[in-house]
């Protein structure tokens, strides 16, 4: 029995740049020429195009890349008008967040290749790099054993990359972003903390900043403050949580893996460990528990990825939540795409035979 459709995207969220994708503007020119050389050749074979990747992973991208198919998936006429040719795929494929498994197909088309052939460069593309994102956020979320992780890489990648990638993080299980455009696509904010450069406006206190911050936007969000701007993260989260009192939420320790925090300098001298270390996060942990402030939160940041969070929750450091950045855009979950059968027969690259899924479901 065949999978039942669920809701998608609507093609309307991705705000596709349409005439340039059928135009073949973001194609490899050989998918063009290829689309080309069949359309002056009158050849229209009715193919079934099968794509997968090689890894267990978590589908991305797919919903945009069936948007992408939708819009863009045609022809030109003689007089320059677009002939749609949607109506005349059909198309199958997996969900966004769905766990799929190393070489099995997650889509397929089956048409006219004439009337997708310049597609395939975007597609692949689009679903490479969300699913990309959503394999490294769904390691990290499963790592900290269901505590917050905040999707923090966008200063690490270009902006336009942002709604997409902030939309797969949401989709892998990440529970803040910090951009608007980030969090545009089921209709968020971005969360943050109250930044180093703001400190460093308040001539490097962190009370005052912390305090300007709070009178301004402290109704409108949780407020988490950074306290490693003199690298002495014990007093400084201290003296926040006795300056905010209750509208403060949490601190942030993100020291620099090239120092040691001032309070491990004084316990352990040259060999003190370096970065947000396991130490560090009891110290403060136990220094604001002491002074009465046991419900501000602690969010560990720099650095961190799926081993040192998972260092991290089995040695049970008392930190609350996660900052991860560019760790969760680095490595590469590449997709292929086939053409396995020609008008209902077999044929395709050696090692590339048709591999039906009962697992996809009609795209409508």
């Amino acid at each position: 029995m065949g999978v039942t459709e669920r809701e998608r995207l609507s093609p309307d969220a991705f705000r596709l740049p349409v005439e340039k994708i059928r135009e073949g503007y973001y194609s490899d020119v050989y998918f063009n020429y290829a689309k080309a050389t069949l359309e002056l050749e009158g050849r229209q074979p009715r193919v079934l195009m099968q794509v997968f990747q090689r890894k267990e992973s978590i589908l991305g991208g797919v919903d945009e890349a069936i948007a992408i198919l939708r819009l863009c998936a045609g022809r030109r006429r003689p007089d320059g008008s677009w002939e749609d040719g949607w109506e005349q795929l059909e198309v199958h494929a997996l969900h966004e967040g769905d766990q799929i498994g190393a070489w099995e197909t997650v889509m397929t088309i089956e048409g006219d290749y004439s009337l997708f052939a310049h597609l395939e460069t975007v597609y692949l593309g689009t679903m490479a790099r969300r699913t990309l994102i959503m394999r490294n956020v769904r390691e990290v979320v499963e790592a900290s054993g269901g505590k917050p992780i905040l999707y923090f890489p966008a200063r690490h990648d270009h902006w336009l990359v942002q709604t997409g990638d902030g939309w797969a993080a949401h989709v892998a299980g990440a529970i803040g972003v910090s951009t608007d455009a980030q969090a545009s696509w089921w209709g968020g904010r971005g969360v943050g903390t109250v930044p180093h450069a703001l400190i460093a406006a308040f001539n490097g206190d962190t009370v005052a900043a912390a305090r300007a911050f709070t009178r301004n936007f402290g109704d409108q969000m949780h407020v988490t403050v950074l306290v490693d701007f003199v690298n002495d993260s014990v007093p400084t989260a201290l003296e926040v949580a006795e300056a905010l009192g209750p509208d403060l939420w949490g601190v942030r320790l993100d020291t620099s893996d090239a120092l040691a925090d001032l309070e491990l300098q004084r316990r352990h001298g040259p060999t003190a460990a370096h970065g947000v270390d396991a130490e560090l996060v009891h110290l403060v942990r136990d220094a604001l528990d002491e002074a009465g402030h046991p419900n501000v939160q602690i969010v560990a940041s720099g650095g961190f990825n799926a081993d040192r969070i998972r260092n991290f929750e089995a040695s049970r450091v008392p930190v609350d939540a996660y900052g991860v950045g560019s760790a969760l855009i680095r490595g590469s979950n590449d997709f292929t795409a086939d053409v396995v059968l020609v008008d209902g027969r077999p044929c395709a690259k050696v090692g590339r035979e048709h591999r039906p899924n009962p697992r996809l479901s009609p795209v409508r």
